[in-house]
């Protein structure tokens, strides 16, 4: 409801703008200024309840509360005055305890002066009348709970969580007007949209396993079976088994099977039935001819014609038999050639393809070769967790990229070059660039908006953050943060998406990208951590950095926005309370800078990527206490080499997010120099367990994300020469 009016806002001011009706536009301001539901914004309400208190403005506190009441309260029915009654009672309670918190005793005796009349009716309040006479109320077992940190906040949060529900059912109002329907359209096409692209990546995966049957089934239908394939390494008393199995006529044998597929010297060949005779692909088959079956038991063979052969029917076969070796012989030899240069197999697959294998195997070759086909699947064995579906590229970069991210809705991707160049695209039907972003000055991050998704925040070295609307197509904000610290090095946006933090740092003597030969800075550079109001795009506060003001690299958000952890260029990572707006936790993580930072599935711990090439799994209940410790190459952790001509090498120093995890937190994807590697995350005696390598690019991944939806999930890759790649796979669920 909040961000459906206050997009109708906007909406209206730029009509007015259109239409030149300025004055219109001033009143328009002014009364929204003045406005007491605060656009329906549930934290603004809040807010101003919380500053009349703190104001000790009991006549405004009344007046707001009655005008909440008239306005949206009367609107319930009756079954909801008792809850409404409660919170009131609540409110006045949460007055009186700051006034005596605050030692301002005028304050305290002035309210029940004032209320004495409306309360003294009420049984709830009857022992309150004696709180002013109390010396230490804290102390005392009737009042001691409302003093409480605990008591306020749970007063608080009830109070949050009434508003929303009664601004989302929208039951406090008449219908709403028909300019607020676009809301509900909005949420129409969205899940039209996501429920398009789950019936995309069902057929997707349909076709792709129709693809691998029929692949399958060719392959099965163009081999030969063991028992003819290998029909001339038997000896006579197999061959007479396998013969009499197949129900093949030994009087009347075909002279074209038994010439092919028998060694010299192991048989005489009789004199040949006339009629048509049957190919080797029929014998094989154990198929017969109509014609030579007809004609065999028409004209039977004497014992005469049967006792000797020909000589030169002799001949024919004999040199038949030396010509079938030499063309076998020459196939072996080209198959163990192309089977060597091609990338090792499993064991299961080898069998399946080398006839020197099956003739060791089991004797039931056939049920082996079909499980093997059932465990082995697109290449990828039942055990792994993921199966790589399609991979596709994007390639409208001409530089490294530093930064790519993918959008809360999963349908659109923002990404950063280092030559400050923003490309907005999406992958679904077909991947297409759907804005171009170009400023003047240099860019070194990007957050997505957390509310509404179409918002992106670009932070740059100016000391500058723009808000970008892409689907307009135009910047909306530009926010000024600090010009001691130009650099903005990390944006990270509050769930809720009321407010967003900015991490601003001092100059550095390096970049981005940097040239070989050039010395990095190791002292950590100064730097502050601002919070920002993404409505009234102000600054709210700037929070202390303990031991000093440092640059924080990388910043991010918990699932409600109450919590923030943040890592920094002097190795320390700091968790920051949201609700209090202080630093709740930080210590010592890494030799060197942090360079990445991420909650954990479950929220209970940290990890984190640092300059020392360590990925740390940390406790934020036991005051950092490491939980596990995993060692990367500097493939994964940079800084990340590219190599030119000439000896020329390009060096980037790690911006972007180097990790993602999967929709369960089981999984995590890191950088390598060829691609991206997905690893179980295992305990910290076991090691990360690789399971699936992208691949896919030839220069190093720098950068890397995953959004997943459903079963499948999109892996985006980003390397130093400005290529993307997007795989998609699929989870196959235990």
């Amino acid at each position: 409801m909040a961000s459906a009016v206050e997009r109708t806002d906007d909406l209206v001011r730029e009509y007015l703008i259109y239409r030149g009706f300025t004055s219109t536009l001033k009143h328009l301001d002014s009364e929204i200024k003045a406005d007491k539901e605060k656009g329906f914004r549930v934290d603004k309400i809040i807010d101003q309840l919380q500053q009349l208190i703190q104001s000790f403005d009991l006549t405004g506190l009344k007046e707001y509360w009655t005008y909440l009441d008239r306005r949206l309260f009367s609107r319930l029915e009756d079954v909801y005055r008792p809850t409404v009654n409660k919170l009131r009672t609540s409110l006045y309670r949460f007055y009186i305890i700051h006034t005596v918190q605050m030692k301002n005793t005028e304050k305290t005796q002035e309210f029940f002066l004032k209320q004495v009349l409306e309360l003294q009716a009420q049984p709830e309040w009857r022992d309150w009348f004696a709180l002013p006479f109390i010396p230490a109320p804290e102390q005392n077992p009737s009042f001691s709970p409302y003093f409480s940190r605990q008591w306020a906040d749970t007063f608080l949060v009830s109070l949050h969580n009434f508003l929303s529900v009664l601004f989302q059912n929208n039951t406090f109002s008449s219908p709403q007007p028909v300019l607020l329907s676009f809301d509900g359209e909005v949420q129409r096409i969205t899940s039209v949209q996501e429920e398009s692209e789950q019936l995309r990546e069902k057929k997707l995966f349909a076709l792709h396993g129709e693809t691998r049957l029929k692949k399958d089934e060719e392959m099965v239908h163009h081999k030969l079976p063991p028992y003819v394939q290998h029909m001339d390494r038997l000896g006579d008393t197999e061959l007479d088994l396998v013969s009499s199995q197949r129900n093949v006529n030994m009087t009347t044998p075909s002279r074209n099977f038994f010439s092919t597929f028998l060694p010299q010297g192991r048989w005489v060949p009789g004199k040949t039935a006339p009629g048509p005779q049957s190919s080797p692909t029929q014998a094989s088959l154990g198929r017969k001819d109509p014609a030579a079956t007809s004609a065999k038991a028409k004209d039977p063979p004497s014992a005469k014609d049967l006792k000797m052969p020909t000589v030169s029917t002799a001949t024919v076969d004999l040199a038949t038999g030396h010509s079938r070796q030499r063309r076998h012989h020459d196939h072996e030899k080209e198959r163990k050639e192309l089977l060597s240069k091609l990338p090792p197999q499993s064991s299961e697959k080898k069998n399946d393809s080398d006839p020197e294998t099956q003739t060791e195997a089991l004797p039931d070759q056939t049920d082996s070769t079909n499980q093997t086909r059932v465990c082995d699947v697109g290449g990828a064995s039942v055990e792994q967790p993921f199966i790589k579906l399609s991979q596709e590229e994007y390639i409208e970069h001409h530089s490294s990229i530093m930064h790519c991210r993918v959008d809360c809705s999963g349908r659109r991707v923002a990404s950063l070059d280092v030559d400050g160049v923003v490309k907005v695209w999406a992958f679904n039907p077909i991947m297409q660039t759907k804005a171009t972003i170009m400023s003047k000055s240099p860019l070194l991050s990007l957050e997505w908006a957390a509310k509404p998704d179409r918002l992106l925040l670009l932070g740059s070295g100016v000391g500058t953050v723009k808000l970008y609307d892409t689907d307009a197509k135009k910047s909306l904000y530009e926010m000024t943060i600090d010009d001691i610290h130009p650099r903005i090095l990390s944006l990270a946006c509050s769930p809720s998406g009321t407010s967003f933090v900015c991490s601003a740092a001092a100059p550095a003597a390096q970049s981005g990208v940097v040239m070989e030969g050039e010395a990095r800075v190791s002292a950590p550079v100064s730097g502050q951590l601002l919070l920002w109001d993404t409505k009234t795009v102000k600054q709210q506060l700037q929070f202390a950095l303990e031991p000093g003001p440092v640059a924080i690299n990388c910043t991010a958000f918990n699932h409600n926005g109450n919590l923030l952890v943040t890592g920094a260029a002097d190795g320390m990572i700091r968790l920051f309370d949201m609700q209090r707006y202080e630093s709740a936790l930080s210590w010592k993580a890494h030799d060197g800078e942090v360079y990445s930072v991420e909650f954990s599935y479950d929220e209970n711990t940290v990890f984190s990527i640092g300059e020392d090439g360590k990925f740390v799994q940390w406790n934020i209940h036991r005051c950092g206490v490491k939980q596990s410790e995993y060692s990367l190459s500097q493939d994964a952790v940079g800084p990340f080499v590219l190599s030119g001509y000439s000896g020329y090498k390009q060096v980037q120093v790690p911006r972007g997010r180097l990790f993602a995890f999967d929709s369960e937190g089981q999984h995590v994807l890191t950088c390598s120099s060829n691609g991206g590697n997905i690893y179980r995350l295992n305990k910290a005696d076991a090691g990360l367990e690789s399971v699936l390598s992208l691949g896919g690019h030839k220069a190093p991944v720098v950068t890397v994300d995953w959004c997943s939806a459903m079963d499948c999930g999109t892996c985006l890759t980003a390397s130093m020469d400005g290529k993307i790649k997007l795989s998609t796979l699929l989870a196959q669920k235990p």
